[in-house]
């Protein structure tokens, strides 16, 4: 395990570059067995959890090469195999494998995935919609068997708009012949993402974007893409968090503001001073005052993802603010570890909790439970006087690439001990 040694309580300033979509790529590499030839992806974030993705796609004969953002993969080779392998278990993106596998090979043999624990994560949407299609799907809790050979229905509707659920289905029944619609199927970013991939393979996706899909296979399925994998606005939200939070001027750079209306709403009320350019937001020092609630939901609301830094923020910020995490039971462990460094916090219940400030933090040993969790106690780090240690490092890793890199680029003083 590794550990960030952070002395915090400086300002910062300058620069920061936000890397390519997580959650986007996640789902694009498990796509790309959905083409016979030589996908290249570009902007690609050099994180754990896609080195983890990568070593499963080579398991099925894959010939993958990464550098410098840009990621190649072969699929000429692929074949099937069972996926009994560990990283299945460690990485919850994994189940993405199960459509695609169900699609080009009509079977699958995998663990059920592993991943953060911020509550529960049931994979029921998705085994009751490749069941809806036409799937025959087993599972004893601890691998599924699944086969397809034939599609049932022409029309599903999702119970619960699941990301990867949406993006599941959406890879299964990309070799139907007959058009399938999905309804009330996941909005973000990065479902988008792997639609306009599909598409620009040859596949034939129709209402992206929207709540309704149209899929079809299409007779002209390119065997060479290239695709630039979209800003991640996650870590766009975050560095917003980070450059309030610590009073700085940051310029965050490789931005796509739209896709942040519902954090603008709520940096708004707070009243941060920033200004959105083009592809980039400078923020500027800011007094900060409370906003009465913040609620994460499904896109275009408020992310989950952004709640613990947006958490973090509210420390600094003039008053009372409710948070209510709607979707996750276990996501506040990291409002523990910000009391232990100071913060004024109260959970009412799993759901929702009470932030009071502003408050000084003060560095303290502390733990990162989850990748949301461990980049809200760097923001904490940074903004607390004397030193910070966060322990298990690597979660960090997994969402935000050399993350210590570009702080530094800003006059952060921080560093890492493995």
């Amino acid at each position: 395990m590794s550990k960030f040694v952070i002395k915090g309580g400086k300002k910062l300033e300058g620069k920061i570059k936000v890397s390519g979509s997580k959650n986007a790529i996640l789902a694009l590499i498990p796509a790309s067995l959905l083409i016979t030839g030589r996908i290249i992806f570009k902007n690609v974030p050099r994180i754990r959890d896609v080195e983890v993705m990568i070593k499963i796609i080579e398991h099925l004969g894959a010939t993958v090469f990464f550098e410098n953002s840009t990621l190649e993969i072969n699929t000429k080779n692929i074949g099937y195999r069972d996926l009994l392998i560990p990283e299945i278990k460690v990485l919850r993106a994994s189940i993405l494998f199960l459509g695609p596998m169900l699609a080009k090979f009509g079977r699958i043999k995998t663990f059920l995935p592993g991943g953060d624990v911020i509550g529960a994560r049931p994979i029921e949407t998705h085994l009751d919609g490749l069941k809806e299609l036409g799937a025959q799907i087993e599972t004893d809790g601890e691998i599924i068997e699944g086969k397809l050979n034939k599609f049932k229905n022409q029309k599903i509707i999702l119970k619960e708009a699941s990301v990867t659920a949406t993006e599941t289905l959406i890879m299964a029944s990309a070799f139907s012949n007959k058009e399938i619609e999905f309804r009330l199927v996941a909005l973000e970013p990065h479902v988008q993402a792997l639609g306009q991939f599909l598409n620009m393979a040859g596949y034939k996706i129709k209402g992206v974007g929207t709540p309704f899909l149209k899929i079809k296979k299409d007779k002209r399925i390119k065997k060479e893409i290239v695709f630039k994998v979209p800003p991640d606005y996650i870590e766009a939200g975050s560095f917003l968090a980070l450059a309030g939070a610590t009073k700085s001027k940051i310029l965050i750079e490789n931005i796509n503001p739209e896709e942040l209306d519902a954090t603008f709403a709520i940096l708004n009320e707070m009243g941060l001073n920033y200004e959105i350019r083009k592809t980039s937001i400078l923020v500027k020092p800011s007094k900060l005052k409370a906003v009465k609630k913040i609620q994460t939901g499904l896109y275009p609301k408020f992310a989950t993802d952004l709640q613990p830094p947006f958490g973090v923020l509210t420390t600094q910020a003039e008053g009372v603010t409710l948070i209510h995490e709607w979707m996750y039971e276990n996501r506040f462990g990291y409002l523990q570890e910000l009391k232990y460094m100071g913060a004024n916090v109260e959970i009412l219940d799993p759901h929702r909790a009470i932030v009071i400030g502003p408050t000084p933090l003060y560095g303290k040993e502390v733990r990162a439970l989850d990748i949301r969790a461990g980049i809200s106690l760097l923001i904490a780090g940074l903004l607390a006087q004397g030193e910070t240690i966060i322990n298990e490092a690597e979660k960090i890793d997994r969402g935000y690439e050399k993350i210590e890199e570009k702080l530094k680029n800003l006059g952060a003083e921080i560093k890492r001990i493995d």
